[in-house]
């Protein structure tokens, strides 16, 4: 019986300890990057307003195309859950070494892809779409093949140095005929 109290008085401290921990990082503004993670995943929601606060910006589906070397693209749907407009202004990976923010625009009648001035802007209660053909997360030098349903790290870095971290699938995708090796005609290359 003695243990059953202990044990019982331990398991109480711990919860009451995960129930000040999980109110003490809610906040109106939480942070996006690396302090955010840990604490909602070692403490669970304590609340059903807990549960229901989205963070101030996600990612939806995030996926890489596959290859072997040289070049890919990581796309998905930006989310911004505030009430100010959020821009994203750099990108890092483990799978390369140089990321950079991507756009493909009509340049002549040409397609043509180069990096996105400024970054991408995430409207206010609004979504910025990532995709094959249009605004993308390029990947240079890509130093391991990427293979159907691989997990690829990423961040991205926000005006004013908050973070972003989640994990992109590796996809075949053939779409566009896309390959994003260097010196290719947009026009037979991306879709």
């Amino acid at each position: 019986m003695i243990v059953r109290r202990v044990l019982s008085a331990g398991l109480l401290a711990a919860l009451a300890t995960a129930s000040v921990s999980a109110c003490g990082a809610q906040s109106g503004e939480q942070p996006v990057g690396k302090a955010a993670a840990p604490a909602a995943a070692s403490a669970p929601a304590t609340t059903p307003a807990a549960a229901d606060a989205a963070p101030p910006v996600a990612i939806t589906d995030p996926w890489v195309k596959t290859t072997k070397k040289g070049m890919s693209a990581a796309f998905g749907t930006l989310v911004n859950n505030t009430d100010s407009d959020i821009t994203v202004v750099s990108g890092a990976s483990p799978l390369s070494p140089k990321i950079e923010l991507h756009e493909v625009v009509d340049a002549k009648g040409k397609m043509v892809m180069r990096p996105k001035e400024g970054g991408f802007v995430i409207p206010a209660r609004g979504t910025h779409q990532l995709q094959p053909g249009g605004d993308h997360i390029m990947l240079m030098g890509v130093t391991e093949e990427v293979k159907p349903g691989a997990q690829i790290p990423f961040t991205l870095t926000l005006k004013g140095g908050e973070t972003l971290e989640f994990t992109a699938v590796g996809k075949d995708f053939a779409g566009g005929k896309e390959d994003y090796q260097p010196g290719k005609d947009m026009n037979k290359s991306h879709g």
